[in-house]
């Protein structure tokens, strides 16, 4: 008798056919959207990215970062300078910034992995804070006032406005699809198994052989790379930069906390939620002013008193849903039988 184990569900295969039809629709923007649309549009793919990216790094591997605006403020500034001083078109230079932003996060992980719990946090946000008092220093990019893209620079992209926003949307939506593949084949890999056994019990994952060291610092490298790319993306479409913008704390760390959290923390599903409902909510209560934070606060605050694990966290306990096939399940057994004729 063989035990059959699967992980994919009715709504999990129901669900990649309805993501099937919506990157075509998607993909097909610039065609049928309007400039407006297609710049909204990325700016969500942008937050989405980033918010699957902490979640990677909080929800699984237990790094409560609050600090990550510092490699979205790296990506923006390195690819700025480079764009400006080779010629190299920006949307080429995006893998290097990818690799450049892996490449500084290893000294800086090896300095704030001496910290644990929220003195981690104080330290992600320090070093971020060190960022951006180092962007301030730089006068070849503007010094405190910053820098826009010159416009040989931005004719180098596309020689049309609406070429140059098209191509900058189909890189976000593409930067998007590639950050959540990456996660959800990492956390079915063997890694993700064992990063996850450490979010839940460290001591009983190093009992096991783990190296938890390793395992945190490889998430950690790996999400600051790929936060760097969003970061130089989000600036390309700004044309604009400085350090203020570019190490904003509550754009580029609290609103994808806040994401997160309300979406559901540590689940794939969680920061699609997260994202839709931010969104939802900015852009029918942003001209309230300050009273729009207050609503979001109190959003999160009742969010998190009533469904502790998020938006998703709840569906899932009470109906057992998921859309991303990540948990085994037993499907029936399997008889191998012999006739006798």
């Amino acid at each position: 008798m063989n035990t059959v184990v699967t992980r994919n569900s009715g709504s999990s295969n129901a669900f990649l056919i309805v993501v099937a039809i919506t990157l075509i629709v998607l993909a097909t923007a610039p065609v049928w959207a309007g400039r407006s649309d297609l710049r909204f549009l990325s700016e969500v793919f942008l937050y989405l990215g980033l918010a699957y990216l902490w979640n990677l790094l909080a929800g699984y591997a237990g790094l409560v970062s609050v600090g990550q605006q510092a490699y979205v403020g790296f990506g923006g500034y390195l690819l700025f300078a480079l764009a400006m001083n080779t010629g190299i078109t920006p949307l080429a230079l995006l893998p290097l910034v990818a690799i450049a932003g892996m490449l500084i996060a290893v000294p800086v992980a090896a300095l704030i992995f001496r910290l644990h719990g929220a003195y981690f946090a104080i330290g992600t946000w320090v070093v971020a804070e060190v960022f951006r008092l180092s962007a301030a220093q730089m006068t070849s990019l503007g010094g405190g006032s910053g820098t826009s893209l010159p416009v040989s620079v931005v004719k180098s992209i596309a020689s049309s406005r609406s070429g140059r926003e098209s191509l900058s949307y189909w890189a976000a939506l593409l930067i998007l699809i590639l950050i959540i593949c990456l996660v959800f084949l990492f956390l079915r890999s063997r890694t993700g198994l064992a990063m996850t056994a450490i979010r839940d019990n460290e001591l009983a994952a190093e009992s096991l052989g783990i190296n938890i060291w390793r395992t945190k610092f490889m998430v950690y490298v790996l999400t600051a790379g790929l936060t760097a790319t969003l970061g130089a993306l989000i600036f390309m479409q700004k044309l604009r930069i400085s350090p203020d913008a570019a190490f904003n704390v509550n754009d580029w760390t609290a609103f994808v906390i806040f994401i997160v959290v309300i979406g559901g923390i540590g689940t794939l599903e969680g920061p699609i939620i997260g994202t839709l409902l931010y969104f939802l909510l900015r852009e029918t209560m942003a001209d309230l002013g300050t009273t729009y934070l207050m609503i979001l606060g109190a959003t999160a605050i009742a969010i998190m008193l009533f469904a502790p694990k998020g938006i998703w966290g709840f569906v899932n306990s009470r109906w057992g849903i998921e859309l991303f096939p990540m948990t085994r399940r037993v499907v029936g057994n399997r008889e191998q039988t012999t006739e006798h004729h």
